[in-house]
């Protein structure tokens, strides 16, 4: 890899730690003392950040707009939208691209055509507009938090876990993390700190000894997609994620108005029966994963593959995606926005 292509996926990597999105929160008026709905929070947030790490300053907000202040705390908090309870586990970027983002048919991740903007535009959905509430916790959808933040980091940290197996194999490099560089990748993402985030990154990416095995990755899609030849779902759909399965698989049972969540083990190459294999793409990748969506590698088709609010291309190399514009936790998380 030459230096100036380093330096491109820098920069890549760069502008995805910029992105953010901004938020109008408001109180659930179940529990608004006013007869009026309360006034709102505004906030520009991260997206590679969660939603949880925002409740202390969101609950002091609207404590005294509280109907019983005193009969919750700021890890009672949960976020909706459009009467959807949020997974506090996903990243707030994901979180966007899955419920709110509109169609973004011509953006791209840098690539062919690309015009240096990598954010679509969506002038009818920003401020994404969230209501917090501090009561009725939907027990069905959503692990309940605590009030040190420990489920957070316990989930934000399983799935470092998980991203560390399906890349090498084994959980040795994790595992093998001092106390610092643990608590030093979370803290990057607390105090969303890049150059904190890289010399951690780096250990995880590049273990001595060892080769790339697989590439960590996860696509997400509307329940009411096409369906394709997965295995059974997995019994264990909550933030702790199990090892990952050498087959497709599903993460929860499709059902309306719901998501559906399929990973398997993506090796960085194309098998091959030469001396040279081919890299991955995530056009070859996809063709292999959803092959009812992306009946292409090349063009898409039906659907289109969304990372950090923009569509990549499908020549686009999985492994350097993989290295310069994955979430924190080390997935591509990728959106798939049905065409049409």
């Amino acid at each position: 890899m030459t230096s100036s292509h380093e330096q491109q996926l820098s920069r890549l990597q760069q502008k995805v730690w910029d992105g953010s999105i901004p938020l109008e929160i408001r109180l659930s008026s179940a529990e608004c003392r006013t007869f009026d709905e309360s006034d709102a929070y505004l906030i520009q947030v991260p997206r590679i950040s969660y939603l949880p790490l925002l409740l202390p300053r969101i609950y002091a907000f609207f404590r005294s707009y509280l109907i019983e202040p005193d009969a919750c705390a700021a890890h009672d908090g949960w976020f909706s939208y459009e009467d959807v309870p949020l997974k506090w586990h996903y990243p707030l970027g994901l979180l966007y691209d899955l419920y709110a983002g509109a169609e973004p048919a011509n953006a791209e991740v840098e690539g062919e055509g690309d015009n240096g903007n990598s954010e679509t535009s969506e002038p009818d959905t920003l401020p994404w507009k969230l209501v917090v509430h501090f009561t009725d916790w939907p027990s069905e959808q959503l692990v309940k938090l605590d009030s040190e933040g420990k489920q957070l980091l316990d989930a934000f940290r399983n799935s470092v876990k998980e991203a560390g197996f399906i890349r090498h194999s084994t959980g040795k490099v994790v595992m093998g993390l001092g106390y610092e560089d643990s608590t030093q990748i979370w803290r990057a993402v607390e105090e969303h700190d890049l150059s904190l985030f890289n010399p951690v990154h780096a250990k995880l990416l590049n273990p001595p000894g060892l080769s790339l095995k697989n590439i960590p990755i996860r696509l997400y899609l509307p329940s009411t997609a096409a369906p394709t030849q997965l295995s059974a779902p997995s019994p264990s759909p909550g933030p702790a994620s199990p090892a990952p399965n050498p087959n497709p698989i599903e993460e929860e049972p499709p059902a309306a108005g719901t998501l559906r969540v399929f990973q398997s083990l993506v090796p960085p190459s194309l098998p091959s029966g030469g001396s040279r294999s081919q890299p991955h793409t995530l056009g070859t990748a996809l063709n292999t994963l959803l092959p009812t969506l992306f009946p292409s590698r090349r063009s898409p088709l039906l659907a289109l593959p969304v990372l950090h609010g923009a569509v990549v291309p499908l020549s686009a190399n999985l492994e350097e995606l993989a290295r310069a514009v994955a979430y924190a936790d080390g997935f591509l998380h990728v959106a798939v926005k049905m065409m049409g």
